[in-house]
């Protein structure tokens, strides 16, 4: 991975513990998103593809192959389309024309920036969801990081969990960077995603 951006995609995809993939394609919608904004009065489909050789998001606009067409911006006649490619081409085939994408501008490299980073929190939320989901009941450790209303901010590995207020035992008292052992009780799904939920009230 001699290209910077796949560097940096692989080395973004490690920090958060997602797959490179999941990175790939959010860069691809981020793409889509800003090229729809700056070609919405084409009409055509819009489609795009990471290219690992040039570490490029290839635009292209797609055509069916039909035997009348009826829609220019998103059909191509079977006699054009047999000129461009010969043969091969049939109907009900879809054929792609590269578009573009140095034109898009600074807007729509904010919407790309807006579109990946929002990508990369959902599949960093589903992870922690699929980690800990099937792990109530086990006893982990953990840093306190910080007080919140009383709650104490566990960092569990790359996850912040809660330790209610109610969840914790009134002998103790723990400062930030203080270590412990706690239950995971449940996890739960909010609107700011997967919540960890830590007792050292518990039995266990």
């Amino acid at each position: 991975m001699n290209n910077p951006l796949l560097q940096t995609i692989e080395a973004l995809a490690k920090e958060k513990g997602i797959e490179s993939d999941t990175i790939i394609l959010a860069i691809e919608d981020a793409v889509l998103t800003a090229s729809r904004k700056y070609y919405k009065d084409t009409g055509e489909n819009l489609k795009t593809r990471f290219n690992p050789e040039t570490a490029q998001v290839d635009l292209f606009a797609t055509k069916h192959i039909v035997s009348e067409v009826t829609n220019p911006d998103t059909e191509i006649s079977l006699k054009d389309a047999q000129e461009l490619y010969g043969d091969e081409a049939e109907v009900d085939m879809e054929i792609e024309f590269p578009k573009r994408t140095d034109v898009l501008g600074r807007i729509a490299a904010q919407t790309a920036k807006q579109v990946i980073f929002q990508k990369v929190r959902e599949a960093e939320r589903e992870n922690v969801f699929s980690e800990f989901s099937d792990r109530t009941g086990e006893v982990i450790n953990g840093i306190v990081k910080r007080f919140e209303n009383g709650d104490q901010i566990v960092e569990v590995g790359r996850t912040e969990s809660v330790l209610p207020r109610k969840e914790q035992s009134r002998a103790e008292s723990y400062a930030p960077g203080e270590r412990l052992r706690a239950v995971i009780k449940e996890v739960n799904h909010n609107t700011k995603g997967p919540q960890v939920i830590l007792s050292r009230t518990d039995p266990a």
